[in-house]
Order: structure tokens, then C-alpha cells, then sequence
């Protein structure tokens, strides 16, 4: 064959679309317990790297308005809302905060007083940075 006869241009494939409802049943068949995000993916036809997008792109929280629009009343991700517990005996009850990090076999520990918190807090951001 002749290099020169190769004709370059568009193969013939297009991109494919699919509906946001296909979308969504197969982001809820991977989220199952046990699922394997690789066989849902073989057994739709799809490319794996392909779902695994839009299974991270379904549980960010710019897009769990839109997912939660494909399928109301499905729950999906884990809130990221600040919840309050109560502490036995209220925080009269704490001595100090205690702050442990380990790399390796070494191992650091800060402690706090419990009236210091947001310094504490403030230090951990900055240092985790």
C-alpha cells in the first residue's frame, strides 16, 4: 500500500450521548453495597473511567441539586452540614484537647486546654495546610 493513497479525516465515530435517567441508574447500581464500579461499566457498555466520573461528578455538591432532579427522593452522598453531639457531663467535664499525629514510628502529641479551642483549631488549619 502507498502512504501517500491514506486519506486522514474523521474516523466514522461520533460521541455518544446518553440520557440523564441511564446516568442515574447506573451511578445508583455502582453505589450498591459490593458492586464492582468496573462490572456495572462492562455491563452497560460503557468505558469505566467514564462512570467513574460521573460518579464523582454525582456526589459533588455543585451537582447533587441535578441528581437529586433525576430521581427525587433517592439519597445520595453524605451530608456535609455541621451536626452538634452532646457531651456526658457537658464540656466542664474535659481537661484537655489532645492532638496525635503519627508518621512512621514516630509519633507527636499536642495537648490544649479545653478554653483554648479555637486556638486550637486555628493551629490545626494552619498546620494541615
Amino acid at each position: 500500500m502507498n502512504t501517500t493513497d491514506v486519506k486522514l479525516g474523521r474516523s466514522g465515530r461520533s460521541r455518544r450521548r446518553y440520557s440523564d435517567d441511564f446516568k442515574a441508574q447506573v451511578i445508583e447500581a455502582c453505589q450498591q453495597p459490593g458492586v464492582s464500579m468496573a462490572s456495572v461499566a462492562l455491563a452497560n457498555g460503557l468505558n469505566a473511567n467514564l462512570l467513574r466520573r460521573w460518579v464523582v461528578e454525582a456526589e459533588s455538591p455543585e451537582s447533587r441539586s441535578t441528581v437529586r432532579e433525576i430521581q427525587p427522593g433517592i439519597k445520595r452522598g453524605v451530608s456535609s452540614e455541621f451536626v452538634q453531639l452532646p457531651i456526658a457531663g457537658g464540656l466542664s467535664s474535659l481537661s484537655d484537647i489532645r492532638v496525635e499525629i503519627w508518621n512512621g514510628n514516630n509519633t507527636i502529641a499536642v495537648t490544649w486546654p479545653v478554653s483554648e479551642a479555637a486556638a486550637c483549631g486555628a493551629w490545626l488549619s494552619e498546620w494541615l495546610r
